[in-house]
């Protein structure tokens, strides 16, 4: 069960600029802001890659996923199809009704690949420039730990499926050697931890969300987020909102400071003079003082994105201290991508946004709020890695497997804000947020870390 878009404070078109323009002095001597506080724990541990081995093989990651995820799986076809046997690929005999589970595999004509710039088919190559890469010629491959068999029915919905999801279909084997589908399950919602209560009388306390600062040696800080800045620090605004600024606990930088790599760094020292370092430097600058500004009155979580200074396989590792040395002064905490964390009980999960994107590159799903719901089903926050999205070859883990479900999960750096609740069977509440590129959208989202209401507050500044 899904409810679109419970929100709650100021959604109609956001905060305007003149609406901001108040000095705290004019709030007089008894608004001097005391900002709320939340216990915060971070559970990055399984994101962060103590050693790295580049030598393994991705058959393992694969084959640990099948392993972790099909328990479950099992579960929620025995419930879904009782009396109906689960069998092996190999097994499957033709014209009987069985159940196979496994991992799916997307064969799409149009999937970039290094072999590409030699194939001379035209009308694959016209396709390329595109940012989707469907077609109505895909189709499904199901593989487990002996076999694998082509998937066909009009009953699979293989346009909003990517490889990498674990899956149960029931069906059976055609005198061609293709198993017919006619229904399907996942592994559902996995168990959630109560949330505490929220305590009675109490002041609301919000958990901010910002991405896609995009700072480069073309385009410093906008006024934009200056102001939102200001507003998060409580320098500016109404009495209302400078109360709502005092109860944020807490700012998550979703990646995204950079606009992309600069041409310049990507060549080295031995391809750029001094002067093209210096000014290609300057983007991750005047975002250092940004968040430095920030840190000083609220403390920050920074995670990287895309195309900023850190690895590009996920997970990637937090920034290294020397590239933000001015938020070192402030509660600026370096979180890799994805990022998990606590407060005072309430479980928040998310990512910079390229597991998302990822998917909606290869299945025909224009939401990313439709992802990050479709990812709890799956039981996996990164199904297309690593096929299609670059991953760390872990060897005897996955960490994007989701073992309990989180009470909020969000995805930076995405087209437009939208949230979601997601109510599981067993009770699960789930809080979905798509946090926009603030470059585009110029928007700061806020989630009531008591009853997980949220609501984005945009930063209309009139073009000069």
């Amino acid at each position: 069960m899904t409810v679109d878009m419970e929100l709650e404070g100021p959604t109609a078109g956001g905060v305007k600029y003149d609406d901001l323009l108040i000095s705290s002095s004019a709030l007089g001597p008894q608004a001097s802001m005391k900002r709320a506080t939340a216990t915060y724990v971070p559970h990055d541990d399984p994101f962060l890659v103590r050693e790295k081995n580049y030598d393994r093989q991705y058959a393992q990651l694969y084959f640990y996923r099948l392993l972790k995820i099909r328990p479950s799986v099992e579960a929620a076809a025995k419930q879904r199809w009782p009396g109906v046997p689960e069998v092996r690929v190999m097994d499957a005999q033709e014209g009987a009704d069985c159940v196979l589970i496994g991992t799916l595999y997307k064969d799409m004509k149009l999937k970039p690949s290094i072999l590409d710039e030699y194939v001379k088919d035209k009308s694959t190559q016209q396709h390329m420039g595109h940012t989707r890469f469907t077609s109505a010629d895909d189709r499904l491959v199901l593989e487990d730990e002996g076999a694998r068999i082509s998937l066909t029915g009009a009953s699979l919905p293989a346009s909003r499926l990517v490889t990498g999801i674990i899956i149960a279909v029931r069906g059976s084997v055609l005198e061609s050697g293709e198993f017919e589908v006619t229904d399907s399950c996942f592994a559902g919602l996995p168990p959630q931890v109560a949330r505490p209560p929220a305590p009675s009388g109490a002041e609301p306390r919000y958990v901010a969300f910002l991405s896609g600062m995009g700072m480069s040696e073309r385009r410093g800080p906008s006024l934009a987020l200056q102001l939102a800045s200001d507003y998060i620090t409580g320098a500016l605004g109404s009495r209302a909102e400078h109360a709502v600024s005092a109860g944020i606990v807490r700012l998550v930088v979703a990646g995204g400071l950079l606009a992309g790599a600069t041409e310049a760094l990507a060549r080295g020292p031995r391809g750029a003079d001094a002067a093209e370092r210096e000014a290609a430097l300057a983007g991750l600058r005047d975002a250092d003082m940004a968040l430095a500004a920030l840190s000083a009155a609220v403390p920050v979580d920074v995670m990287p994105g895309a195309a900023d200074p850190s690895g590009a396989s996920l997970p990637q590792q937090p920034l290294h201290p020397a590239l933000l040395r001015a938020g070192a002064a402030g509660a600026l905490t370096r979180s890799p991508n994805p990022h998990a964390f606590e407060l005072d009980g309430v479980r928040v999960l998310g990512s910079a946004g390229q597991n998302v994107s990822d998917v909606m590159r290869f299945a025909e799903v224009d939401e990313a709020l439709d992802v990050l719901e479709g990812s709890l089903g799956w039981r996996h926050l990164a199904p297309t890695a690593p096929d299609t999205l670059p991953a760390y070859p872990f060897y005897n883990r996955d960490p994007f497997v989701l073992e309990d479900c989180p009470h909020v999960l969000f995805a930076g750096n995405q087209a437009r804000f939208g949230t979601r609740l997601v109510q599981g069977p067993e009770g699960q509440r789930v809080r979905l947020i798509a946090v926009p590129s603030f470059a585009q959208e110029a928007c700061l989202v806020l989630l009531n870390l008591d009853t997980l209401a949220c609501h984005p507050i945009y930063f209309d500044v009139p073009e000069v």
